[in-house]
C-alpha cells in the first residue's frame, strides 16, 4: 500500500504542484556552445534563371567574381546578369521578380 501512494504523489507532483513536490536544481557551472547558426536565407536559388547561387547563371561559363549576387532594396537576391537583362527588359518601373516591389539595388 505504501508503495502506491508514493507512486500516486509522483504522479501528482508531476501534474500539481504542491509544497511536498521536490524540484530538481541544476546549476550550471561553465557552458561550451557547440552549434553555430546564421539567417534562414530566402532561396538558395536565382528566382530568374533557378540556378543554384553558388554555381553561375546560364550567361557565365564558370563561377566566380563575373557572376556576383545583387541585392534588392527588398532583400531578394539574384545573379547580376540575370537581374541586369530583366531590369533592362521592363517598359516602366522595374519591378523585384519575386515581390513585385519597385527594384532598386540594395547599396
Amino acid at each position: 500500500m505504501a508503495a502506491y501512494f508514493t507512486n500516486f504523489r509522483k504522479l501528482k507532483c508531476s501534474t500539481e504542484p504542491s509544497p511536498h513536490c521536490t524540484k530538481m536544481k541544476v546549476k550550471i557551472l561553465q557552458w561550451h556552445a557547440v552549434a553555430s547558426w546564421t539567417w534562414d536565407a530566402q532561396d538558395e536559388t536565382c528566382g530568374i534563371c533557378r540556378m543554384a547561387f553558388d554555381g553561375c547563371c546560364p550567361d557565365c561559363k564558370f563561377p566566380g567574381d563575373d557572376c556576383p549576387l545583387i541585392w534588392g532594396s527588398c532583400n531578394h537576391a539574384f545573379h547580376l546578369h540575370c537581374i541586369l537583362k530583366w531590369v533592362n527588359s521592363q517598359t516602366s518601373t522595374p519591378l523585384c521578380p519575386m515581390c513585385r516591389r519597385e527594384w532598386q539595388f540594395k547599396g
